[in-house]
């Protein structure tokens, strides 16, 4: 069954321009796709149109009338008032009404005991049973604790929560409506790991359909098996996941090139060919005059073929600075608190050059409020923060601003930096700002191009220390790549915010943990310190199981058969740990070979192999543990 359609769609924002032009492509119930396609490629328009909040210019776009949509665009406007708990209770509208109504008929019936009364409430209280009126607590608790909403967040007015946490609470709605059709633009962009995790998690278990717009390469790999990228208007479709994509997409981009190339030698040839006709024709054969101009006619119509592009990627590097001694960074006993809500103290730390570490925690615990103290824009509560003296840092913030956003992209580079026209013109065609685009206002810039312009004055600037907050949120791939690159040949001191899993993993050697109002320091890279925390969960977990008295054993068959039972349990848990280790090793494997399309395709085989023996392991771990439980009793 066919839950989205979209049929030669034309959509444009300025006359002659069109930003879908002809797309065309369908969903099938319970498929997991996702859109790909660069910043402005039209991916949040189609969202808009799908969901009914704008209309198009031609085509044909159908919803399949019987499925419940629901889409996550953007933060929506809610009374005034309304706390986060409201939000969350407003997907369960239905459902109060119709208890509310039972009250009512409740009340009327103490005198009225009407045939037509009796009717209406039986069928409402099957309604409401049928659409989980008994479990909406229980759900709203449940979707709550997954996504980290806690209680005293309920309790606060929406509007006061940050833009994170306003995502959260919004996608945390969105689930508990229950929709069929779930249309997620960038889900992960304010979402912390453990929650990320957590909505993949989810997303695995949903039965309904998803359509994800997102730049997140894990999040893909985990949760999609299809891929739409949009380009120049149109679609193209890819069959797996994004590791696929990737290679796929290498492969695709070789075979037209060799198509190409081909056809171009072709060409050459016949042109040749011609030429020497007309020579031929010229010296008496006149004749050769037409089968020459019908070999330019066939010339002609092979020409229409395009070399096939690749997206230009951006070439600006950061600029870097000589290091001179040990000492990048000291905090010493550094605390930081608003009003009644601490969010570290007594933290002491220390840098050296080189180094690249990962500020990781969820959201709210203080990670941005320590970069602004670290560059000089908040103070700490107590403590010292040192920087040291040959450092030269440069900060990208999570959310950019510009003291004067109704200026130009071009003068905010004059401004703001002591160049020429010319040369800014320059450096903003490195980051694909180009033509007319220089004149655009800053205030209409997207948020992947506020980063794109403050990145572009950034790397003007010889530095030795970089400090980046959620650097890729906002950056479509091939923008993310780009600045991966630039990071991997940055030779200064990287102190960084993120929860993008690829970039954690491809650069952190050093992880600072905050939590607990505290920061734990891991001197390791990302997976080791996923393994070393899994270690710690597993252990404090057993540690919280109260010891019970060994039970008699009996003797006779149930108790031989409890043991065998038990030890295949064992046995099953063994072979889970190690496929998971090998699952571990095969990212890392990938991310290794992420330049060598063959091999990367080799181990994406293998990966897909050990998810499948992964798959039925996990399912008859839980067949032995029934098994186990079911002897015991």
């Amino acid at each position: 069954m066919i839950d989205i359609s979209v049929s030669s769609l034309v959509k444009s924002f300025e006359l002659g321009k069109n930003i879908l032009d002809g797309l065309t492509f369908t969903v099938n119930s319970g498929e997991r796709v996702g859109i790909l396609g660069h910043n402005g490629c039209g991916k949040t328009t189609l969202f808009r149109i799908l969901a009914g909040e704008i209309g198009w210019d031609e085509g044909e776009v159908m919803v399949a009338p019987s499925k419940r949509l629901g889409l996550i665009s953007q933060i929506p406007v809610y009374p005034d008032g309304w706390t986060t708990e409201d939000v969350l209770r407003s997907a369960h509208k239905r459902l109060y009404e119709i208890s509310d109504r039972l009250n009512e008929l409740g009340l009327l019936m103490e005198h009225d005991q009407s045939p037509a009364l009796l009717q209406e409430y039986d069928r409402l209280s099957d309604d409401f049973r049928r659409l989980g009126g008994y479990d909406m607590d229980t759900a709203r608790n449940r979707v709550a604790n997954g996504l980290d909403i806690p209680a005293a967040m309920r309790e606060q007015p929406f509007d006061s929560l940050s833009g994170g946490e306003k995502t959260r609470v919004n996608l945390g709605r969105l689930i508990l409506e229950d929709t069929d059709v779930l249309l997620l633009d960038e889900p992960t962009n304010h979402l912390d790991l453990q929650a990320t995790e957590w909505l993949e998690e989810y997303l695995r278990k949903f039965r309904g359909t998803v359509v994800t717009i997102s730049h997140d390469r894990y999040f893909l790999d985990r949760t999609v098996t299809r891929i739409i990228e949009i380009q120049d208007g149109k679609a193209e479709f890819y069959s797996g996941n994004y590791s696929f994509y990737a290679i796929e997409k290498e492969r695709r981009y070789q075979e037209r090139m060799k198509q190409y190339l081909k056809e171009q030698a072709k060409i050459q040839q016949l042109e040749k060919a011609a030429e020497q006709m007309h020579l031929w024709a010229f010296m008496g054969n006149d004749a050769l005059h037409k089968r020459a101009f019908s070999m330019e006619k066939r010339i002609e119509r092979m020409r229409t073929t395009q070399k096939p592009t690749k997206a230009r990627r951006l070439e600006a590097r950061f600029q870097s600075r000589e290091f001179k001694g040990d000492e990048v960074l000291q905090i010493k006993g550094v605390s930081k608190a608003f009003g009644e809500r601490r969010l570290f103290e007594d933290v002491y730390l220390r840098v050296e050059g080189g180094e690249r570490i990962a500020l990781l925690g969820e959201n709210g615990t203080g990670k941005t409020t320590l970069l602004n103290m670290l560059v000089g824009l908040d103070s700490p509560d107590a403590g010292m923060i040192r920087l040291g003296p040959s450092v030269k840092a440069a900060y990208l913030p999570q959310v950019i601003h510009f003291a004067h956003p109704e200026r130009s992209i071009l003068d905010t580079m004059l401004y703001e930096l002591d160049i020429t026209p010319q040369s800014a013109r320059n450096r903003l065609a490195a980051y694909q700002f180009t033509g007319e685009d220089v004149f655009k206002s800053v205030s209409v810039l997207s948020g992947g191009e506020l980063s794109r312009l403050r990145l572009c004055m950034l790397m003007d600037e010889s530095i030795n220390l970089l400090i980046l907050d959620e650097p890729t949120n906002h950056l479509d791939i091939d923008s993310r790549e780009w600045l991966e690159q630039a990071v991997e040949e940055f030779d200064g001191t990287l102190l960084f915010v993120s929860h993008d899993r690829y970039f954690i993993n491809r650069f952190a050697t050093r992880v600072w943990e905050l939590e607990d109002h505290a920061i734990t320091d891991y001197p390791m890279g990302f997976m080791q310190y996923r393994q070393v925390r899994e270690e710690a969960h597993r252990a404090a977990q057993a540690a919280a199981v109260p010891v019970q008295p060994k039970k008699q054993a009996s003797a006779g068959r149930g108790n031989r058969a409890q043991q065998a039972a038990r030890k295949q349990l064992t046995i099953c848990e063994t072979a889970i740990a190690k496929l998971e280790a090998s699952l571990a090793a095969l990212d890392q494997d990938m991310e290794a070979a992420a330049c060598d399309a063959e091999k990367l395709g080799e181990l994406y085989r293998q990966q897909q192999e050990v998810e499948a023996e992964l798959e039925r392991e996990m399912t008859r771990w839980e067949e032995l543990s029934l098994q186990a439980e079911e002897q015991e009793i």
